[in-house]
């Protein structure tokens, strides 16, 4: 088992008011790569402290979500496209969560705008793709699960060479791998439905304005297990490799 620690790659935190009562997305995150044998997970804030040590220097790598935008290039952002094109280079363990999923497509050369059908919010049914049944990562979910998720944007053109996974009625692209240690995940295996309902609680007129009822949407919240399983899954295999 490797003696580097993981690296949690913060690109940005929840609301304040929702930090407080449950914590911050490097929280969720850390749990559940503990509940995969993690003892040593360093958490670095990208846009606060720049770049982190070479992608050599851990075991694995997990990019956060963020309420940025990809597309907004903000140079904190585009920073970190070199040191990510490296990490898979170089065959580090790389995990990225929503703004990290896009941004790592956006790195290695993918596409990613708003969603032309506009928000994916709630507990949503993710389908897996057959080829993901030898994927290490998802490979023991089951085909179809439930996930919490979150965006209003997405990778609209997967990077050449990145095998699709898994998507969802609303969005095709909900997880990829590209060579045999970097992944990209849209849904959110950190989220519980309790984070996610106290996100619904301050969307109400947002969703409104996209026809959405944000009351309907946190009433039908569920645990979702299989997903959050991904995090620990991915800690057992960065230690490994």
């Amino acid at each position: 088992m490797s003696a580097l620690p993981l690296l949690i790659l913060k690109t940005g935190s929840t609301h304040p008011h929702i930090r407080e009562q449950l914590g911050d997305f490097d929280d969720w995150i850390a749990a559940g790569l503990r509940e995969g044998g993690a003892t040593a997970v360093h958490s670095h804030d990208a846009q606060a402290d720049g770049l982190p040590a070479s992608p050599d220097r851990f075991a694995g790598v997990v990019l956060t979500g963020s309420h940025n935008m990809v597309s907004e290039r903000e140079p904190w952002s585009e920073a970190l496209v070199p040191w990510l094109q490296t990490a898979v280079e170089t065959g580090t363990p790389v995990l990225g969560i929503c703004y990290g999923h896009q941004l790592l497509a956006h790195a290695l050369g993918g596409e990613v705008t708003h969603h032309p059908a506009g928000v994916e919010i709630g507990t949503v049914t993710v389908e897996r793709h057959p080829v993901s049944a030898s994927d290490p990562l998802l490979g023991d979910l089951p085909e179809h699960f439930p996930a919490q998720a979150v965006h209003w944007q997405s990778v609209r053109r997967l990077p050449d060479g990145a095998v699709l996974l898994a998507g969802s009625a609303h969005e095709a692209h909900h997880a990829f791998r590209v060579g045999e240690r970097a992944w990209g995940v849209q849904f959110h295996p950190e989220f519980s439905d309790e984070a996610l309902r106290a996100y619904l609680d301050g969307l109400g007129p947002t969703l409104a304005r996209e026809g959405l009822d944000a009351t309907e949407i946190a009433g039908a919240l569920r645990p979702t297990p299989e997903a959050a399983s991904v995090l620990p899954r991915f800690a057992r295999l960065a230690l490994s490799a």
